[in-house]
């Protein structure tokens, strides 16, 4: 454990405003999995709960401290995939991984479980980048750290301050 920040002087951005979205074409169906496609349904979620997501080092959001954006989200309606990048604040950040499952635990209760989530750390951005990328997308080692009742608590934290 490390005593004391690690990026103790991150930039902050300011807060983008919520956007509303207008109806999407499709709100007329009767199948819920067909009344958005998955690029409006994607935005929607972006916009209202994975951008809030708190990190677990500093009292600001991911998209505040420029960690995630919109646009570091790609999704395939085709293949139902989603490629999450994300930017750590600085190359040694230790709470990448916590990052990462934040994001998991929160996609987990937004998609069916037939979506594929990969989550990673965009190219360049952190020393152990291989290293990182393969903790957050190999199941059996997401499911270890979540059963980490510290690990759980910290992820737990940063996902409900996200909520308020």
């Amino acid at each position: 454990m490390t005593l004391g920040l690690i990026n103790a002087n991150p930039v902050v951005h300011a807060k983008k405003e919520r956007i509303a979205h207008p109806p999407h074409p499709h709100d007329a169906a009767v199948d819920p999995l067909d009344v958005y496609d998955i690029l409006f349904l994607f935005s929607f979620l972006y916009i209202h709960f994975v951008r809030d997501i708190r990190d677990p080092e500093h009292p600001y959001s991911l998209e505040q401290l420029s960690v995630l954006s919109e646009e570091s989200i790609t999704v395939d309606e085709k293949l139902r995939h989603i490629l999450i990048t994300f930017t750590p604040t600085i190359q040694h950040c230790s709470m990448t991984t916590v990052i990462g499952l934040c994001l998991r635990e929160k996609l987990k209760n937004c998609f069916p479980p037939n979506f594929k989530v990969d989550i990673k750390v965009a190219p360049g951005s952190h020393a152990d980048e291989e290293s990182v990328n393969k903790q957050l997308n190999d199941k059996e080692r997401v499911a270890a750290a979540m059963e980490n009742p510290n690990l759980r608590q910290l992820v737990d934290e940063c996902l409900c301050s996200s909520e308020l």
